[in-house]
């Protein structure tokens, strides 16, 4: 008998967002061993706390920047697009399958002007390789990234902490160019010098 599919499409399944992420995923491993609740005491001193709009949580921010550079997504435009279908993105960021995703235009607003001439991505960055390094997930003894090289100890007997260096700027600049793409794709003006870094 010949059956279709189709009509399964509209049927309510009762899962929880943790059975639909494979237990082996990288995702979760780095969930597992990094520890981010750094961020938001790092960037406190950037946020008012008596008023404006609520923000975007950091931690959300960053982690999307994070799967964003980890996952090669070159635009903020595909990086909302992306996050959006992908369970394993939402799970890592704390989103629910009905929650929205943050506009690619609040990351970006963060980004150049909230963040703007400050090194807060690379501190965030650094001390993320610094403890992935600390819990072995960084393997070698060379790790290159972004053209610069860190000294990882791999010897699982001796085993230090050493001060890590890698830039982000390139990553920076490749979203800064997406933005230009994107306004010029949407009849949009050109930002300005000044709202670009």
């Amino acid at each position: 008998m010949f059956q279709s599919r189709k009509e399964r499409q509209n049927e309510m399944e009762i899962v929880t967002i943790e059975e639909l992420v494979p237990e082996n995923h990288l995702l979760r491993k780095i969930d597992q061993y990094i520890d981010f609740s750094f961020i938001p005491e790092k960037v406190r001193p950037f946020y008012s706390e008596d008023n404006g709009r609520p923000s975007l949580d950091p931690l959300v921010l960053f982690k999307m920047m994070f799967i964003g550079y980890f996952y090669g997504i070159r635009s903020e435009r595909e990086l909302e697009r992306q996050i959006q279908t992908n369970v394993a993105y939402r799970w890592f960021l704390g989103l629910n399958l009905t929650d929205a995703v943050p506009h690619h235009s609040t990351i970006s607003w963060n980004r150049r002007t909230r963040f703007k001439e400050t090194d807060i991505f690379q501190e965030v960055f650094d001390e993320i390789v610094l403890q992935a390094m600390n819990h072995r997930m960084v393997a070698g003894r060379v790790l290159f990234t972004d053209s610069t090289h860190l000294k990882a100890n791999a010897n699982k007997k001796k085993f230090s902490k050493q001060e890590v260096h890698v830039e982000t700027a390139d990553y920076i600049e490749e979203l800064n160019e997406a933005v230009l793409e994107d306004r010029v794709d949407h009849g949009k003006k050109p930002l300005k010098e000044n709202q670009r870094s």
